[in-house]
């Protein structure tokens, strides 16, 4: 068993590397699916749901392998079947990336519902509707479903709500769908733009991805290229939070700052001064935080994954703050974690009332996704005594070496393994 230990950290200092984009890169991997010849992917982090994916993808013949440069290289000629194991493709959220990806090239797949992150239940709908709409049929049953089409037509396809999985596996079918496809009410997230441009490197003809209207050419086929993932804003977006928290000066390095804009103009507004460079940014401790009313929404809004590390964050904020979760009102698992260290929060109906100022005392604490551990982490640093963080399988599927990273900005942190270490810790009450 693992889990971390956070001792109270003031005045957070140093620079840390971004790495690539989570949500891109599980998309990117199904995406390569598409293409008829070998591919390449740089930058893709080395996080427990990309080796998910690699063992998905293992099963049907896809061939994945990471050189000693970090270099993915993906072999999809050899793929045999498109049949994925429903408890191995429950594992992950973004299983379901592979219809889009293998449906034109098998007329059939079938995986396991989706899984991933337990705070909620992740509607589908939108997916089923558009496939649909392509000409597929859609057979349910108890652990898994299957999706078949003897052949994609393209059509217009309008989202009832601004769904990110949708719009991403609606556009991977349409590639090599016959005909056109055009998806109005589409959403607009950089991690799109950055499977667009990869399939288009390819040969796809994908057009107005980052508006809320995108067209899809269908074509025949699609030949090998290189592509490098964009840098994970919703990493980026945590750490520049987080001298808020503790004090201190923090760089990010290796981001597109215009990914930012909605997290910096709030961070701005609760008292942290940020600079932004080409590839670069660094948020500065004012050494006063203002309270803050926030909604999240889809991008450009402020994501829902910094909800968490915000709340964290608004801790440290004196008066009362107001966090509406407008797109997943369930999201809140956090918020228990965060009163066992002496958070004074009251959640009703998808919003959240932060009483800022209170002081945290360390406590045993368990993340029950990777964005709620990112949370509990900045708790620790801001809270007396030692904070004890279970559940760090679930941050581990997002950050490639989360200690290491805080580290390098000064945080005192360290992974515990109940295998190696020699003092007795009381894990009971965190599980």
């Amino acid at each position: 068993m693992k889990w971390l230990q956070v001792q109270r950290t003031s005045q957070l200092q140093g620079s840390v590397k971004i790495n690539g984009s989570k949500n891109s890169s599980l998309a990117l991997l199904a995406a390569a699916c598409l293409a008829d010849e070998p591919v390449r992917l740089l930058g893709i982090p080395n996080i427990a749901d990309f080796r998910v994916v690699c063992q998905l993808g293992a099963d049907m013949g896809l061939r994945v392998e990471r050189d000693a440069l970090g270099t993915v290289h993906i072999d999809p000629t050899r793929i045999t079947q498109a049949y994925l194991d429903p408890k191995k493709s429950s594992l992950i959220r973004t299983g379901y990336y592979f219809i889009g990806s293998l449906l034109a090239k098998f007329g059939k797949v079938t995986l396991g519902y989706p899984g991933g992150d337990n705070f909620v239940s992740r509607p589908i709908d939108q997916h089923f509707k558009a496939l649909k709409a392509l000409g597929a049929t859609i057979t349910f049953h108890e652990d898994y479903y299957e999706v078949e089409a003897a052949q994609l037509k393209g059509t217009s396809i309008y989202f009832d709500t601004i769904t990110y999985g949708a719009t991403m596996n609606t556009m991977m079918a349409a590639v090599r769908a016959t005909g056109t496809t055009v998806l109005y009410n589409a959403a607009r997230d950089p991690e799109l733009t950055d499977v667009a441009n990869f399939l288009n490197a390819m040969g796809a003809k994908i057009t107005g991805v980052g508006t809320d209207t995108i067209r899809i050419e269908g074509v025949a086929s699609l030949s090998t290229c290189t592509h490098t993932v964009i840098p994970d804003r919703l990493i980026a977006g945590a750490f520049l939070m987080a001298p808020g928290v503790t004090g201190g000066s923090v760089t990010v390095q290796d981001v597109i700052p215009e990914h930012l804009s909605s997290c910096v103009a709030k961070l701005t507004e609760i008292g942290l001064h940020i600079e932004a460079g080409d590839t670069s940014m660094t948020s500065h401790s004012t050494g006063k935080l203002r309270a803050t009313r926030m909604r999240t929404a889809m991008y450009p809004g402020f994501a829902t994954d910094l909800q968490q590390p915000l709340t964290a964050l608004l801790t440290q904020a004196p008066g009362k703050s107001i966090v509406s979760e407008r797109i997943y009102p369930e999201r809140f698992a956090h918020v228990q974690q965060l009163r066992r260290m002496g958070a004074d929060i009251d959640v009703r109906s998808g919003v959240a009332f932060i009483k800022g100022g209170v002081p945290l005392k360390g406590a045993l604490v368990h993340a029950s996704d990777i964005r709620a551990g990112i949370c509990l982490i900045m708790a620790g640093l801001a809270a007396e005594g030692t904070t004890t963080i279970m559940g760090v399988q679930h941050i581990e599927r997002g950050y490639e070496n989360v200690v290491d990273a805080f580290r390098s900005i000064g945080a005192n942190i360290a992974l515990m393994d109940s295998n190696e270490a020699s003092e007795t810790v009381d894990l009971s009450d965190a599980l």
